[in-house]
């Protein structure tokens, strides 16, 4: 497996906006063969900060998600919701082992 943890800071008055659109991408990402898991995470002690935690099945796979539609619509759109630029941090699954995704 192949994850990512995305951090995103975003304006408040954009937060409602962000969601939206964070919640469409992620509802097509999940349709792609190479995607395990893609979840949208809204910090509860401030509504501003979110994560995106992204399961593919190899690195080949989050590249062929950033080829998709929905993700270049949704890179667009946030872009200038975001109150700095998101960072992105790389895992590789030690448990549950990769044939339980």
């Amino acid at each position: 497996m192949h994850l990512v943890h995305v951090f995103i800071s975003v304006k408040p008055e954009a937060v409602d906006a962000f969601k939206a659109a964070s919640l469409a991408n992620a509802r097509a990402s999940v349709r792609e063969p190479g995607i395990a898991r893609f979840d949208v995470l809204q910090q509860a002690d401030d509504p501003t900060r979110f994560v995106l935690v992204e399961a593919y099945r190899t690195p080949a796979d989050q590249a062929a998600h950033r080829e998709t539609a929905h993700y270049a619509t949704w890179r667009d759109t946030v872009a200038p919701m975001m109150a700095v630029p998101r960072t992105a941090t790389r895992f590789v699954n030690l448990f549950p082992d990769d044939t339980g995704w």
